[in-house]
């Protein structure tokens, strides 16, 4: 036998045994609990009650839904054969409706000043003036179907533009009960009422529902005296009767008794008891003398689904007789359970707890961190598999412990090597939290900014000058969107106020699930490079300088030495002509513009930066230069993108730029062809790129390189200084030109700008 099935035993033996105590225990204590076993009983024949009732009512209710339906049905026919007005319908008419849509009869109502009253019907005792004005909730809902208004009322079925009443005593004839239909959509002037005789709901109610099921257990159980339905809106209140032509009649609707008999009456205590039992929902039960017998009588609530308080009187007597009778069997019975359980669980219990004493000394032994230890595993039951578990279980803690004591002192390690390396570094290290607080520096951060870990830990970032708070936002919150900002140069602020230059690299820092939890900076001091790089730019702008000069002092020396000439012939013969006057003033002019592109380079215009958009000055200089281009049989092409944001720039510095090279695209095709001018957005690098495209002569490679120094031009009336400028403006926008040429191909000329000035 499995240990299943052990211990299966012994919880039944041990059941058994305390099953039996408790009757025995029940049978010195008679009254009381031989009260709660008829209560158990009762509650039981109210739940069938309850259950069969709740069936029997919703069959009822489909009974009644569905003539209802068929009503509705009728009167729409009805709808369809009369005509609209009343006044111009006969009751012949009503009468052969009738009988074609087997309907009873039909009546027609018409609405008054102050009332509701039927003005025509196929039975002529319907048509009456007293009206339905004193009908209760019967007026309201005709109300409501004039008005066109959803009935409201809670008594009665409705559908759409229809109520159909409850099952009720006919005013015109008390000794029939009908089922009543109302119609009216708005085409008629005049409700239409079809209605059915119901007797069969009655004999259904006797022969199959709740009352016979009354009978049939009062039949079956001699003990209960009597099992009665009470309604607790209208028990104890006096009855509503009323005269229907001379004969006293009381409404289906407002019944105190709903179903059975009531027999037993102690008619003040049970109107309390009733009301509290439909109140609360709570069982009572209660004992009393009535009719010669002691009897006992439940309440039972049939719960929300019913409003219905079922009375169940039982005869006391013949309950006692009989339970006494059972409670002495059972308590024999449990007497010689109690002994055989007893022995019974004294030889099992000590069978079961030997294997486990056993197994709870290891478990202990594990515990204490002993995973060295096995069991024997001497049979292949539940517990000798619980043994064999244990044991796998003191392996793998035995294996994890290890692994554990590896890991940790890998991390141990790796989280020494971090340390020494964040603080052996020459580099700033600090971290923030998603609030800007400062929660880690290293020792490099305390010795670049002067800040120690005391004043600088859960503070904000103390190093931000005023002028950059708005950058350095920015650049959180682009952390803050996954983004990552590397070698961002700019300026920081050291304790004593005294300003660095730095290259600052941002990271979010994540956890586990992928969150950022706080952002770490790098800060590089670059005060010294930015020295440097000063040093070496003022060093190439004199180097600039002097070549500068000598190609101006070279490129003015000809223009010189023909102005000398011509004012020695004046010295010698006194007098110039108009044509020697046109040539000095042709050599002045271009010494003047040689000097103005000079002065350019060496101090441009004052820049004015401002939001501008690419295309539209793209568009401007292609409108300038159209004239020009189709003189030279040339035509433009352009490709724009759809969406190219705007940037920060000086538009007229770039329109000069674009009509340079435009320019020198034109005079490339002495013999016609096509500019493509390119326009995109690079969203990854933040730019736009221009590219102007000709097919034109094309530049040799050997003279690619020398693009852009002065006075290095292939043009006879060109002086080199066009695309130096150019090359200067585009670096003022910290943009870069790229230039690739092919002999005999044409030329391409490609322009990056960022679309944000840093």
């Amino acid at each position: 036998m499995s240990i299943k099935a052990k211990l299966a035993l012994f919880i039944s033996l041990i059941a058994t045994a305390i099953l039996s105590l408790n009757i025995s225990i029940y049978y010195f204590s008679s009254k009381e609990e031989l009260q709660d076993g008829a209560e158990q009983q009762m509650l039981t024949i109210a739940k069938q009650i309850g259950t069969s009732l709740q069936a029997s009512e919703k069959s009822r209710r489909f009974m009644e839904d569905t003539i209802g339906e068929r009503l509705r049905a009728a009167a729409i026919a009805i709808q369809n054969e009369l005509d609209p007005r009343i006044d111009q319908v006969r009751n012949e008419q009503l009468v052969l409706l009738s009988r074609k849509l087997g309907v009873d009869q039909i009546t027609l109502w018409k609405r008054t000043a102050d009332n509701i009253i039927p003005v025509k019907s196929s039975d002529p005792s319907e048509i009456n003036d007293t009206g339905a004005k004193s009908w209760d909730y019967w007026y309201t809902a005709f109300t409501q179907l004039f008005e066109l208004q959803p009935v409201t009322v809670s008594q009665g079925q409705k559908l759409t533009n229809f109520w159909a009443g409850p099952i009720q005593y006919a005013s015109s004839n008390p000794d029939q009960i009908n089922k009543w239909g109302y119609y009216y959509d708005g085409t008629t002037d005049y409700i239409i009422n079809p209605y059915i005789n119901a007797q069969t709901f009655i004999d259904f109610e006797n022969n199959i529902g709740t009352n016979a099921l009354v009978r049939n257990l009062l039949a079956d159980n001699p003990d209960i005296l009597g099992i009665t339905g009470f309604d607790p809106e209208f028990f104890g209140m006096p009855p509503i009767i009323k005269m229907k032509k001379g004969k006293l009649v009381r409404n289906l609707d407002v019944r105190d008794i709903a179903f059975g008999e009531y027999t037993f009456r102690d008619l003040e205590n049970d109107i309390n008891n009733v009301r509290y039992t439909a109140k609360t929902g709570e069982m009572l039960t209660t004992t009393e003398y009535l009719n010669g017998k002691h009897v006992m009588k439940s309440f039972i609530s049939l719960g929300a689904q019913t409003k219905f308080v079922v009375g169940v009187s039982f005869d006391l007597k013949a309950i006692e007789k009989s339970l006494n009778h059972q409670l002495f069997l059972h308590s024999t019975i449990s007497l010689g359970l109690v002994l055989a359980a007893w022995l019974a669980s004294y030889i099992i219990a000590g069978f079961l707890i030997r294997p486990l004493r056993q197994i709870l000394r290891n478990v202990n032994e594990i515990a204490q961190g002993k995973f060295d230890k096995r069991m024997a595993i001497r049979s292949h039951d539940e517990l000798g598999l619980l043994s064999s578990r244990v044991n796998t279980m003191a392996r793998n803690l035995q294996t994890y412990t290890g692994q554990l004591k590896e890991s940790a002192a890998e991390l141990k390690s790796t989280k020494e090597y971090l340390e020494s390396f964040v603080n052996q570094t020459w580099d700033a290290i600090h971290v923030t939290d998603l609030h800007g607080q400062v929660i880690q520096i290293n020792h490099a951060f305390e010795k670049m900014y002067g800040w120690s870990a005391e004043e600088a830990l859960n503070k904000p970032q103390q190093d931000i000058p005023d002028d950059l708070l708005r950058e350095y936002e920015d650049i959180r919150g682009r952390v803050l969107r996954g983004e990552s900002v590397a070698d961002h140069e700019t300026v920081r602020r050291k304790k004593d106020g005294q300003s660095i230059d730095v290259s600052i690299t941002v990271s979010p820092i994540r956890n586990e699930a992928g969150e950022i939890v706080s952002i770490a900076e790098i800060s590089r001091n670059i005060t010294a490079r930015k020295e440097t790089e000063e040093v070496i730019r003022r060093s190439e702008k004199l180097s600039v300088v002097g070549q500068l000069a000598a190609g101006v002092a070279h490129e003015i020396r000809n223009p010189l030495t023909t102005l000398r000439g011509f004012v020695q012939l004046h010295q010698k013969k006194g007098s110039l002509s108009d044509i020697h006057l046109d040539v000095m003033l042709s050599e002045l002019d271009r010494i003047n513009f040689i000097v103005s592109e000079f002065l350019v380079l060496a101090k441009p215009q004052v820049s004015h930066f401002q939001p501008g958009y690419l295309q539209h000055i793209l568009h401007d200089i292609i409108m300038l230069l159209d004239s020009q281009a189709s003189l030279s049989n040339v035509r433009f092409e352009t490709k724009f993108a759809l969406k190219v944001p705007s940037l920060i720039c000086d538009t007229n510095q770039l329109k000069q730029v674009f009509v340079n090279i435009m320019k020198n695209s034109i005079e490339a095709m002495p013999n016609g062809g096509t500019i493509t001018i390119e326009l995109n957005h690079i969203p990854d690098e933040q730019a736009a790129a221009i590219r102007i495209i000709d097919n034109g002569c094309g530049i040799p490679e050997d003279e690619l390189p020398r693009l852009g120094e002065p006075f290095f031009t292939k043009k006879p009336s060109g002086n080199g200084l066009g695309l130096m400028v150019c090359q200067r403006i585009i670096a003022n926008h910290k943009g870069h030109i790229l230039v690739s040429s092919r002999l005999g191909k044409g030329t391409c000329v490609e322009i990056w700008l960022p679309m944000r000035k840093n």
